[in-house]
């Protein structure tokens, strides 16, 4: 695999200092704000909030927006938020609230605060905390003028997910697998100890797309990634994630509950040990902590398709931008800034399994710390495939197509046929 230096995620090390042997609200919060950059007494602000977290109601995530919000409101009792867990569907529940003109005041931007949402946005560049924004964050939330839209509450770096005491029951170790063909020999072991090798969630149905996230980005050479940035669809680079999807459905290696199953599955089937592998992101081995805090879990880079080095992938996913019309500005934008305060931020970046996005907070990762010292700043980091190379609207398709292979309900030539359609009509729609 070759990674375009344009695209390349940069500063990783910078997004990651003084993570090791830290804990949180420890960090000397240097040139970072002293009360969230809001100068208006506490009494001053009122105003209703509604705020779409973009995660679950039972995710470690949430419970630590609710401790923060509980904070925030005690010393701004005239200050009322909801928090709205996410749905099966972020992104289109939001995509339909847009086009509806019901806009929730924050929402969590996943990605895409400046390429999809910075039309309903608040700039918020001039904000005290923007100026320590991680350099790991910048080509995927600063615009060339340097504008921002979104408070980042952590850098979303992640790989393979795996548990490795089943690992090492199967005879293999996280550093023996560099190679897609390494990768399908342990699965192999791991299910003829009678476990499942890779576990993932139908009901939640988003996290099927994961998988080609994960496996297109080493399929495709420089030439084929300036193509699809140019309208051009790799069907045969594209395919080679389906085809790994259809591979490990033949050779019976998902857990057989994936239709039922959920994210919180997963966590459970790493912290039990009942699992090998995950294509999901960390936040999924932070909850299987909660239900097991002694369970070997970490995560590794993902093997190339095409030979190349292993890599992470990352960018922008927990960030909070403000509704450019909200009718509470004043409280949205103090109660951002209170949650970006060091301690605040530190909190949240720890429950979401990531290092925080602004500079000055740190977080002790627990159980993830290991990886996040052996791999992240040494394996090159990619952004999410669909984010960059994919047009707007693509998620759906994404997802449908890699759930129809899967669960065999689709043929290949279907499900390619679908993917091809809706990268050239949704980019030709982006390009009017």
């Amino acid at each position: 695999m070759s990674i375009p230096k344009q695209f390349m995620v940069a500063g990783v090390a910078a997004a990651t200092l003084a993570l090791a042997a830290c804990s949180t609200g420890s960090a000397d919060p240097g040139s970072s704000p002293d009360a969230g950059g809001s100068e208006s007494p506490a009494s001053a602000l009122s105003g209703s909030l509604e705020f779409m977290t973009g995660t679950s109601v039972d995710s470690e995530l949430y419970v630590k927006y609710e401790e923060l919000t509980d904070a925030f409101t005690a010393e701004n009792p005239d200050v009322d938020i909801e928090l709205v867990p996410s749905s099966t569907d972020h992104e289109g529940e939001l995509k339909t609230r847009l086009a509806s003109g019901n806009i929730p005041d924050i929402w969590m931007t996943h990605g895409w605060s400046l390429l999809r949402y910075s039309e309903f946005l608040m700039p918020l560049q001039d904000e005290e905390w923007a100026a320590s924004l991680s350099e790991a964050l910048k080509p995927a939330m600063m615009g060339d003028d340097g504008s921002l839209y979104a408070m980042p509450i952590d850098v979303d770096i992640a790989g393979l997910l795996y548990n490795a005491d089943v690992l090492a029951e199967a005879g293999w170790a996280p550093e023996d697998i560099t190679t897609w063909d390494d990768f399908d020999a342990a699965a192999a072991d791991v299910k003829a100890l009678g476990k499942t090798p890779i576990y993932t969630a139908g009901k939640d149905r988003w996290p099927t797309g994961l998988f080609v996230d994960w496996i297109a980005p080493g399929a495709f050479d420089d030439a084929a990634l300036d193509a699809m940035l140019d309208g051009e669809f790799q069907a045969a680079d594209y395919q080679v994630a389906l085809d790994k999807i259809a591979q490990w459905r033949d050779a019976d290696l998902y857990n057989p509950d994936y239709s039922s199953a959920t994210s919180d599955d997963i966590s459970l089937a790493l912290a039990q040990g009942d699992t090998a592998f995950s294509f999901l992101m960390n936040f999924v081995a932070v909850t299987a902590f909660t239900y097991n805090p002694d369970a070997n879990i970490g995560f590794m880079p993902i093997p190339s398709a095409d030979g190349g080095d292993p890599y992470l992938v990352g960018g922008e996913k927990n960030a909070l931008g403000i509704w450019k019309d909200t009718e509470s500005p004043e409280a949205a934008l103090a109660y951002v800034d209170f949650l970006a305060q060091p301690d605040s931020l530190s909190q949240l970046a720890q429950a979401a399994g990531s290092a925080p996005g602004l500079t000055y907070a740190t977080a002790d990762l627990g159980g993830l710390q290991s990886s996040f010292d052996t791999y992240v700043g040494v394996a090159p980091t990619v952004p999410y495939f669909d984010r960059i190379y994919m047009p707007n609207g693509a998620w759906d398709a994404i997802v449908s197509t890699a759930e129809g292979v899967l669960t065999d309900q689709m043929s290949m030539d279907e499900a390619m046929s679908k993917i091809e359609s809706d990268f050239d009509s949704l980019y030709a729609q982006q390009s009017e």
